[in-house]
This record gives C-alpha cells, sequence and structure tokens, in this order.
C-alpha cells in the first residue's frame, strides 16, 4: 500500500462532486499511535478525575464552535439532512458534557469498612483503546466512545468508516487540542487497518459499532489477542401497535420519521411495524398521509428535505433488488412522501420511500435487517401471537410498543427480546443520556448511553482485608473457605 494512497468520498446526494480524501493508515502508522498512547494512557489516568472533566467540557465547547461548519461537511459527505447533521453534533456536545459532569461520582471508590473487612473496589482504565466507528452517525458514535473513555482515563485510537471520514477527522483534530498529546489519534483506512489497530497488543480494549459482518471480523481478531470488546451490531425492529394505541397525526409523524430518518439506514429504526389486523387500513392510510407531512426526499443540503439518499450505489442496488423481489412475491407499494422541489433524483443515489403491505414474516424485507427507506406493515390477530412473531430472528437490539395505557405497555415491552424498548416512540425521540443502550442476541454485546457507557471503560480492581486478619480479628484456619456473615 502506497504512503500516499487516500480515502476519497463523493456526495451521495450528487455523485459528481467529490467531497474530500483522507490519508490511509499504514501498519506502522497504527504501531506508532498505539506505542504513543500507551505512556499517554497512562500520565492521563494518574490525572484527577476533575481534571478529566475539564477536559472534556472544553472538548465540548470546541463541539459547539465548530457545528455550523462540521454539519455541512458531514451532509455533503454523509447524505444526511443538514438539520439531522446539526442534530448530530449538538448531541454529541451533550454527551461529552454529560459524562464530564456524571464522571466524578460514577468513578469514586467503593469502601466498605464493616465486621467483614475492610475493602476498595477501584474503578480503573485499561489503556489504549481502539473504536472503530460507522459512517452513519459517525460523530456521535465516536463521541460515545470518546467521552466515557477519556473521562475514565484511557486514551483513544478511532478508525473512521471509509464512507464518512471527512467531518470526523476534521472535528477530531480539533478536540485533540482538548487532551494531553498521544491521547486522542484518527487512523484512516480499510480492513487492513482494522486489522492492525485491533490486532495490535498494546490495545487492551476494542468498541466497535457496526455490521454483523465486520462485527465478526474484530470479534475474531480482538478474540485472538484476548482482548475485550463492546459491540452494538444491527437490529430489525419492532415497533408494535396495540390495540389502543392513540394514532394521533402527532404520533404517526413520529412514528414515520422513527422509520426514515437518515433514509432508514440506522441501527434502531423501526425495521417492521405490526398492527392489529382490523386497524391496518387506517393505519396504513394515517401512515401515508403523516408521510405527506414529514417525508421531503433531496438534497442533503436543500431546505426541508427531511431524507436524503442512501449511502452509496450498492446500497441503493441492494434495495432495489429487494423492492423487485417483495413486489413479485405479491407484496403491494405505496409511495411515501414528496420530492423536494429542484432535486435531479439520478443525479444521486436516491431511494423512494416505500410502505409494504401483503408480505409475509419470512420475506426478506421483513426478516432480514432492511437498513433502507422502507416499511413493511403486517397485520396480527393476537398478542401472543405477535410478541412470537416480533421475537423471531437473530437481532434484538431496539423494539417499541404504542399503547393509551403506559402499563400495559411497559408489562408488554417485558415480553419483548429487546436491549432497549421504547414506549409511544422510537429511535432518535426515545433516547435519553441516562439510559444503557445495546442489544441482546446476536445485536452485540455492553452497552452504550448512561453509567454502563462509562463502566465498559473502567476494570474493577480490588483491595480487601479480610476481618480475620485484622488487628484481633482471631485468623482463620489455612486454606480455609471464608464463612458468609
Amino acid at each position: 500500500m502506497a504512503a500516499h494512497e487516500l480515502i476519497e468520498r463523493q456526495n451521495p446526494s450528487r455523485t459528481a462532486e467529490l467531497v474530500g480524501s483522507v490519508p490511509i493508515a499504514q501498519g506502522e502508522d497504527v504501531r506508532r499511535a498505539v506505542a504513543a498512547a500507551g505512556p499517554a494512557a497512562r500520565a492521563w489516568a494518574a490525572e484527577p478525575v476533575d481534571v478529566r472533566a475539564r477536559a472534556l467540557h472544553a472538548a465540548a465547547a470546541e463541539l459547539d464552535r465548530r457545528t455550523a461548519e462540521a454539519a455541512v461537511l458531514l451532509a455533503r459527505e454523509s447524505g444526511k439532512p443538514l438539520a439531522d447533521c446539526q442534530g448530530e453534533l449538538a448531541f454529541s456536545a451533550a454527551v461529552l458534557r454529560w459524562y464530564a459532569d456524571a464522571a466524578p461520582a460514577l468513578l469514586a471508590d467503593h469502601e466498605v469498612d464493616d465486621g467483614q473487612g475492610r475493602l476498595v473496589v477501584r474503578k480503573r482504565p485499561y489503556g489504549p483503546v481502539a473504536a472503530l466507528t460507522p459512517w452513519n452517525a459517525p460523530v456521535v458514535l465516536t463521541v460515545l466512545k470518546l467521552a466515557p473513555a477519556l473521562a475514565a482515563g484511557n486514551a483513544l485510537l478511532v478508525k473512521p468508516s471509509p464512507l464518512a471520514p471527512l467531518a470526523l477527522d476534521s472535528l477530531l483534530r480539533d478536540l485533540a487540542g482538548c487532551f494531553p498529546p498521544g491521547l486522542l489519534h484518527t487512523l484512516h483506512g480499510h480492513e487492513a487497518t482494522a486489522a492492525a489497530l485491533v490486532g495490535d497488543p498494546g490495545v487492551f480494549k476494542v468498541a466497535f459499532t457496526g455490521g454483523e459482518r465486520a462485527g465478526r471480523a474484530v470479534g475474531a481478531l480482538a478474540a485472538a489477542a484476548l482482548t475485550p470488546t463492546t459491540m452494538e451490531l444491527g437490529g430489525n425492529d419492532p415497533a408494535i401497535l396495540l390495540d389502543d394505541a392513540a394514532l394521533t397525526d402527532e404520533a404517526v409523524d413520529r412514528l414515520v420519521m422513527a422509520c426514515l430518518a437518515t433514509a432508514g439506514q440506522v441501527c434502531m429504526a423501526v425495521k417492521r411495524v405490526y398492527v392489529p389486523r382490523r386497524a391496518q387500513d387506517r393505519f396504513t392510510a394515517a401512515f401515508a398521509a403523516a408521510a405527506d407531512r414529514v417525508v421531503r426526499l433531496g438534497d442533503a443540503l436543500h431546505p426541508g428535505v427531511t431524507v436524503g439518499p442512501v449511502v452509496g450505489a450498492s446500497a441503493a442496488a441492494r434495495l432495489a433488488a429487494l423492492t423487485e423481489g417483495a413486489l413479485r412475491r405479491g407484496a403491494r407499494a405505496t409511495l411515501l412522501g414528496s420530492v423536494c422541489p429542484d432535486t435531479d433524483l439520478t443525479a444521486g443515489h436516491f431511494v423512494s420511500p416505500l410502505l409494504f403491505t401483503g408480505l409475509g414474516d419470512d420475506d426478506p424485507v421483513v426478516r432480514d435487517e432492511q437498513f433502507g427507506p422502507l416499511v413493511p406493515v403486517l397485520p396480527y390477530d393476537r398478542e401472543d401471537e405477535v410478541v412470537e412473531r416480533a421475537n423471531a430472528g437473530e437481532l434484538g437490539l431496539g423494539a417499541s410498543v404504542w399503547s393509551a395505557d403506559e402499563d400495559r405497555a411497559f408489562a408488554f415491552a417485558a415480553r419483548l427480546d429487546a436491549g432497549f424498548c421504547f414506549v409511544n416512540t422510537h429511535n432518535r425521540t426515545g433516547m435519553s443520556l441516562r439510559a444503557p443502550f445495546g442489544g441482546v442476541k446476536r445485536s452485540g454485546h455492553g452497552r452504550e448511553y448512561g453509567a454502563e457507557g462509562l463502566a465498559e471503560y473502567t476494570q474493577s480492581c480490588v483491595v480487601h482485608a479480610p476481618a480475620a486478619f485484622r488487628p484481633g480479628g482471631g485468623g482463620m484456619a489455612p486454606g480455609a473457605y471464608p464463612v458468609p456473615g
């Protein structure tokens, strides 16, 4: 691989436009970065947590300063509407501040001194941490690793997705200035760069967000080195409307965008909607009407656009094949929303949002994570039946329950195989900085957000003086087991 080889990124809204490029990190670049991260992490871990928290606040302020400029670049390289990009950047700054404020209490030593002895549990960082992040929300999904990792006293080496490297590269260069030298690194590349980073013996933790195929490869490399991982993989999230769900305009508008934000290319987007059979016609009419209100397909930089193109030609081709196959199998498709004036749909990777009815649970549009603006609506007759159908499959990231009775919704949600279950909303509108997020089954392991998100970047280290061996404790027979008490 030549030292000057680049990753070039075209605009998905206008593919003839080259947005920019970044250099590919070679093996030696990775080794140097990991070598620098080791001593930087040790020095950083020795700093008081309040010092680390102040640096996170400085990084949040820097992110605020850069939001307007970076949002435009992110929209151009990813195809996400500009308003979405602005929201992502603002939310990323909020994540930094949340961990800065929460870290002192969450990282404090836990000490017990009682009749059983003296016990101190300390939260210690791993050291250099590798973060492999995706393209669909590159800034926030990096910050969700950066903020807790650096708050805990680790160093971070980020490998962005080659499909959206530009805004993140620019931002991380600026954010690195808020921390000591050697603490934050950015390494661009493809599989070879990821393999060099994950397999480096100087990396002691790996955090990955992305698809199952890449997750398996990363997991295998990490396992070979006995390196612990946190993985947030894909989802095939069901939204289940109970028979008392309120189909208000506001609620259905919210559900439409839970399906179609970022052109449906979100791990926790609604991927399939289950409705009582007798309400199916009314629901599909309400969904189409809501899409008319809130869905505007077009160039990510055009005012009023809410759904942009998909990320690339291969994604568009895959979604076209899914649609053609569903129609061959008898599905009925309803075009959703409208196209923004002055949009040339042939200039980019645009996929028209569609609502499907008439599909079975074994159709690929329903069974698999379609990761696009395709929304299958499926009728059900009994609650036990829909629970079984919603839980079918190997993924279990998110789900949602829609009901006028909150207690009923919570009880129903307890029956679903999902790491995060929303009530009367879904996707970004249902997230909370305090609520740990992650999947069950093959949707991954570990958690982001909240106290558990910080705990992913710490190890519990214990100092223990048993009561039996403290002055006046009376001792214990050699080799004896402790007696609970």
